[in-house]
């Protein structure tokens, strides 16, 4: 008996549940155009309220089972350019999932319109919709950022409202920056049968061009496959960044991948690969001339937890024939931390070289090398402890050797040559770096103050390190992270004499890659010992206005030669090295030094006490005061009563008979 009575309740439960429904239905298409309309108003209403915008539709109502069609779209701020306009949208919605609060699109239809970015003297059209207000909750607050749910649920939401039939024609992207336009017009874009094909015609002040993207496209099984590529001939060219950031950039084809989206458990999961061919990019900070890629693919595995988001080391960076392993991580679990590794596998030398970008390593080209290395990079931040920030960066060499020099020929440091500094831009005069100059000093003949003095100043392990210090460059990273700009360098003598011998002063991303694999290869290939790098720095560096070498500065200075300055006049020449233009701020109208300058060459001396290379004895009789007696002295702004006749130096005689003897 109560078996029956459980049947009976069971059927009678689903017919009042079926009941319940099929009025749920009938009440929906009853009432299904007065809904629409008042979602349309809420939207009008928000518009106005929320973006000070006026939003209208011509018309709008539901056509079949499940159909939507709206006619006349617009949306204009009040204070700006009209900033989107449909003439026809129709679509079709999953019944089903509109019940439960999810929408998704089944089929699209758009036609006639466009949207429209307007920058100019009265503001922006879109300047309303980037400024979105601010509604969290104490529980999201309290419970975390969660970023494997938030990630996922953000691209489930994309991802449903792409249909899985969608055909759209003559839509167009208008941008006006201040009278910079550019004109992406979507011809046509069909989607069916899961391939996708699209054509876009882009018109901007300098360029006009075809681009095709075609590929397949699957939006419910989260899976895409796409190619994006100029049908006619030569690059795709991106538009505006020229004419805005006069950044030239352009590529053969660009294809995108994604092979799996999925949640598991507390964790997100995104994997695929994009690739692209022939990318080019031209903007004076980075180099000269074009930079070229021929190829580069990025095999990525991201993964999102509830409070870290990490790249995983099974991704895979190829550049041309580079391979590199990079994993990266942001975490909150504890502390804010974040993690950068990166290795290069066991490579030829040689097909490091040849796969270098071209253009970005001009100095580079035609060099030989034999052997293979592999390289690896760990680095670690946290917020909350800077102090305690991981660099370790090493390479392993086997039978590494350099067979052919380049444009940047190393070898010329153990020769005499010609060097001319370049002076915002303008070269100056020759300065011949060998015995034939006789303002040329020897290392020998540099005396052991000025030696110590500079290394002190400039780069106390000169003598102990392979080109680079790193903790110098932990301590630069952990200053510049906490000024949030570039506030420290890591620069050593190394590093200055190859920026200086073999390059240009351009401040360009090239200037300075360059500059870090040369002295590299200076340092760890033995081309020169350091007392002879040693000597050419300080027979080339600038210590003043038109004063290259120990040789000029000594004469310029003090009428002397190198051998015989004092202690005080060598801290106060070693002093000058980072600003030798700005040397004569250091003095007063009387002709002596300033006590902020004192203090810092007296301080220099301390240092120099403390690592033992000078003795307390040394620096008897030296106060830090030096005497300036040479042409530098008309460069200071001394009163008119000093006691010094300076009118009896001729500079430019002096000039002539220093620089006498040298073509």
């Amino acid at each position: 008996m109560r078996r029956i009575n459980s049947k009976k309740a069971a059927l009678l439960f689903l017919k009042i549940a079926a009941a319940i429904l099929l009025l749920l239905v009938i009440g929906f298409f009853a009432f299904r155009n007065t809904v629409l309309n008042k979602a349309i108003a809420r939207a009008k209403a928000k518009m106005e309220t929320e973006y000070n915008s006026t939003f209208t539709v011509g018309n709008a109502s539901f056509k079949g089972l499940s159909g939507i069609e709206i006619n006349n779209i617009t949306l204009k701020p009040h204070k700006g350019d009209t900033l989107l306009n449909i003439e026809t949208v129709k679509t079709s919605i999953n019944l089903s999932r509109l019940f439960t609060g999810d929408i998704q699109l089944g089929t699209l239809q758009m036609k006639n319109g466009y949207i429209q970015l307007v920058k100019n003297e009265k503001g922006k059209n879109f300047d309303a919709f980037l400024h979105r207000k601010k509604n969290s909750t104490v529980q999201e607050k309290t419970e975390g950022p969660d970023y494997a749910r938030r990630t996922y649920k953000l691209l489930q939401r994309a991802l449903n409202l792409v249909p899985t039939d969608m055909q759209l024609e003559n839509l167009t992207l208008k941008m006006d920056d201040n009278g910079r336009k550019v004109n992406m017009n979507l011809k046509q874009l069909k989607l069916a049968d899961e391939q996708l094909e699209s054509y876009i015609a882009v018109k901007s002040d300098s360029l006009v061009q075809n681009w095709e993207v075609k590929g397949f496209a699957d939006p419910r099984d989260r899976q895409a496959d796409l190619k994006f590529y100029n049908p006619g001939k030569g690059r795709i060219i991106v538009p505006y960044l020229d004419e805005r950031f006069g950044l030239k950039s352009g590529f053969d084809s660009i294809r995108v991948n994604v092979e799996n989206i999925d949640l598991s458990g507390d964790e997100f999961r995104m994997d695929g690969f994009a690739s692209i061919g022939n990318f080019m990019v031209n903007h004076p900070k980075i180099a000269t001339k074009d930079v070229v890629i021929n190829s580069a693919r990025f095999d990525y595995h991201f993964l999102f937890g509830p409070d870290f988001i990490e790249l995983d080391s099974t991704s895979t960076l190829e550049l041309n024939k580079i391979k590199v392993k990079p994993f990266a991580r942001y975490s909150i679990e504890k502390d804010t931390v974040y993690q950068f590794k990166a290795g290069i596998p066991k490579m030829l030398a040689q097909d490091f070289i040849n796969s270098l970008p071209n253009g970005l390593f001009t100095h580079f080209e035609g060099m030989e090398a034999e052997g293979s290395f592999s390289y690896n990079l760990d680095f670690m931040y946290n917020k909350n402890k800077p102090d305690d920030i991981v660099f370790d960066s090493n390479i392993k060499k086997e039978d590494f050797r350099i067979k052919k020099y380049g444009e940047a020929d190393l070898a010329k440091l153990n020769t005499s040559f010609v060097y001319r500094a370049v002076d915002n831009g303008i070269q100056q005069r020759p300065i011949l770096v060998g015995p034939d100059n006789p303002n040329y000093t020897p290392y020998e003949l540099i005396p052991a103050y000025l030696k110590n003095a500079v290394l002190t100043s400039e780069d106390p392990s000169f003598f102990h390190h392979r080109g680079f210090i790193n903790e110098a460059f932990k301590q630069s990273i952990v200053k510049n992270i906490k000024t949030k700009k570039f506030a420290r360098g890591a620069s050593t003598i190394s590093m200055q004499l190859v920026k200086n011998v073999f390059l240009t002063r351009e401040k360009t991303l090239s200037r300075k890659l360059e500059e870090i694999l040369l002295v590299y290869i200076l340092e760890n290939n033995r081309i020169a010992s350091k007392e002879r790098m040693f000597e050419v720095y300080l027979n080339i560096i600038e210590w003043g206005p038109n004063v290259y070498g120990i040789g000029e500065a000594a004469q310029y200075y003090f009428q002397k030669q190198p051998i015989g300055l004092t202690l005080d006049e060598s801290v106060y020449l070693a002093s000058i090295v980072p600003r030798p233009k700005k040397f004569m701020w250091r003095f007063n109208n009387e002709g002596y030094l300033k006590e902020f300058a004192v203090t810092h060459d007296n301080y220099i001396k301390k240092l120099m006490v403390n690592r033992g290379i000078i003795t307390p004895a040394d620096t008897t009789g030296q106060s830090g005061q030096i005497n300036v007696t040479g042409p530098a002295r008309e460069r200071l702004n001394l009163k008119e009563s000093t006691s010094m006749d300076i009118d009896t130096i001729e500079t430019e005689s002096f000039l002539n008979k220093l620089f006498k003897g040298f073509k």
